[in-house]
This record gives structure tokens, C-alpha cells and sequence, in this order.
């Protein structure tokens, strides 16, 4: 297994299905900081720097908050437009980055162009993660996914998987490339406009990925032990701020996951996860049924970073 010390965390393409594994070890070890609200010293003398060009809640600031249960330190910037690289400037990747590498230990990036953190790691000397590239992938939240799913399940080989959104999204790519080191049959369920490229169907089946495709989110989920939504209704991804005017679309019925729709056909012990946010394709009214889990995979989200944190930066092995 290579090792994960100073290691860029780009893309799950490349990913073997042991250094998923060690991960997920090293996450479960750390959790009691997380779960008992305490800090660790961990990363005292390290810094972590966050370059985020696109808005980000949940990415951001789990980083953020995994560093400091960590004993470190962050800086960054969480918005483009009040730096250099956003301004009339429009300062480079390389040139922003080759500043970037003098004020921390580790750079993790949100950016609306794919291949930007790749960029990046080109040109910085430091260690870069991936926040979200565009449309390209989002592998820190798969990785969330997949640890939420191995603690409730105690397993992931063997499960069904359904994904029910917009499969042009990053998070849909790392979730693909993730499940070929995995068994596990997945079916994906989008709208025509929104369905598997051709080009992203042709790498799955050369890494053997079990996969299909189903036109009704009925169709497919009384089989399913775990359900990944994400939204139908989305921002323009290629952009650094989508601020859209009036009222957004609603989700069309094929592909909303109501609390009848789980009642009538899922399983009693599947588990729905959802990166959030959300728009209407998961009513509130479903947050306090026994399938929902995506309060406690925002609670991995923080412990699986801090394992990443702690391995890319050699405080464990």
C-alpha cells in the first residue's frame, strides 16, 4: 500500500481497496475526540490552508473543524472574490498556490474548473485535497459516504446501492470510481439530461463496475441497502457563485425520496445518505424516519478528514 504522508488527494479513481480501508481504520480510531467534543494534539505545529473559490458549508468547514479537533491551525479564504485570484487580477493556480505553500502545511481546494486542485498539486510543494472540482469529482465526501455506510452496515461488500440525482455531478464520478474496488451492484436513476456519459459508462465498465439504470426511483429502490440523493435542481457548476433569481424548479416526482415512497417499498434496514444540501427531493419530513443517516454522515464528515488529515501530515502511519 502507498503511503499517504504527503500525499495529494485528487481524485478515488486510482484508489486500491486497502488505502479505503486504512482510512476508515484511522477514522474510527479518532472518532471518540470528535464524538466526546474535545481536541487532540495531534497536528499542534501544523497548519492547514483552505483555497475555496466556490461557496462550501459543510466541506469547508469540516475540514476546518477536523484540523482543530486536531490541535492545528487554519487559514485561508472562502471566497475568491476578496483575494487576488478573484479580483481584476485573476491571479493563476500556480501563482496562488506558490504563495498558498508558504502559510500552511496542507492546501484543500474547492474550485468551479475541473482539474484545478490538479493544477495545483502541480506547482505546490505541499500536500493538495480536493474539495469539489467543477464537474469533475469530490472524493473527501465518497470517502464520507463510504465510512457512514461502514459503520452503520458494518460492511460494504455485498450491499445494493441506489444513486438517484444528476450524474454529471463530481460527487457521482468519485462514487463510481469508489465502488469498482467494492462488490457492490449499484443502479443509477436521473433524469435523460442528466444521465451517465458515455464517456463516464465507458471507464466503468472497464473497471468492471456492476452497475445499471432505471427511469423511476420506484423502479429500482425496494432492492436497495443504501440510497445516495443528490439534487435533480442544481447550480451551474463551471461557475465560482451561482446566484440564481425567483423560484428554483421542484424536483419531479421520479426522482424525490418521500416518506411514503420508503414506507411502501424500500427496506426496513436501508440507510439514506445525501451530501446535502438539499432542495425538495428529500421532504424535512423524512429526517426523523429510522432510514435517514445524513445528519450522522455530516458527523463522519469531520472524523473521515481528520484521518485523512492525520495521514497526510504523518501523525500516523
Amino acid at each position: 500500500m502507498r503511503s499517504f504522508l504527503g500525499r495529494d488527494i485528487l481524485s478515488l479513481k486510482e484508489f486500491e481497496r486497502n488505502e479505503f480501508f486504512r482510512i476508515f481504520e484511522i477514522a474510527k480510531e479518532l472518532e471518540p475526540i470528535a464524538r466526546n467534543r474535545r481536541n487532540s494534539d495531534m497536528l499542534a505545529e501544523k497548519t492547514l490552508v483552505t483555497a475555496f473559490y466556490q461557496p462550501s458549508t459543510r466541506t469547508r468547514l469540516a475540514h476546518e473543524a477536523a484540523m482543530h479537533r486536531l490541535g492545528g491551525h487554519v487559514t485561508g479564504f472562502a471566497d475568491a472574490k476578496m483575494t487576488r485570484a478573484g479580483d481584476f487580477y485573476q491571479e493563476s493556480i500556480k501563482d496562488t498556490v506558490k504563495m498558498l505553500e508558504f502559510y500552511g502545511d496542507v492546501i484543500v481546494m474547492r474550485h468551479f474548473q475541473q482539474g484545478a486542485p490538479q493544477e495545483a498539486a502541480k506547482w505546490a510543494s505541499i500536500p493538495v485535497i480536493n474539495g469539489g472540482d467543477g464537474w469533475g469529482e469530490h472524493p473527501t465526501q465518497i470517502l464520507t459516504d463510504l465510512y457512514t455506510v461502514l459503520q452503520e452496515k458494518g460492511r460494504i461488500d455485498g450491499l445494493n446501492w441506489l444513486a438517484v440525482g444528476d450524474m454529471r455531478m463530481r460527487t457521482m464520478h468519485s462514487l463510481g470510481y469508489a465502488l469498482t474496488q467494492f462488490d457492490c451492484p449499484i443502479t443509477f436513476v436521473s433524469p435523460p439530461e442528466m444521465s451517465l456519459t458515455p464517456e463516464f459508462k465507458t471507464e466503468l465498465q472497464q473497471y468492471s463496475l456492476d452497475f445499471s439504470e432505471a427511469e423511476h426511483v420506484e423502479q429500482a429502490i425496494g432492492k436497495a441497502d443504501v440510497i445516495l440523493v443528490e439534487p435533480v435542481v442544481q447550480p451551474d457548476y463551471t461557475k465560482s457563485r451561482d446566484e440564481r433569481e425567483g423560484d428554483a424548479d421542484l424536483t419531479p416526482p421520479n426522482y424525490k425520496i418521500t416518506r411514503e415512497l420508503l414506507t411502501t417499498k424500500a427496506k426496513s434496514d436501508a440507510i439514506l445518505l445525501h451530501s446535502l444540501p438539499r432542495m425538495d427531493e428529500i421532504p424535512a419530513d423524512v429526517d426523523i424516519t429510522h432510514w435517514s443517516r445524513y445528519w450522522q454522515e455530516a458527523f463522519n464528515g469531520v472524523v473521515m478528514r481528520m484521518a485523512l488529515l492525520a495521514l497526510i501530515l504523518g501523525a500516523t502511519e
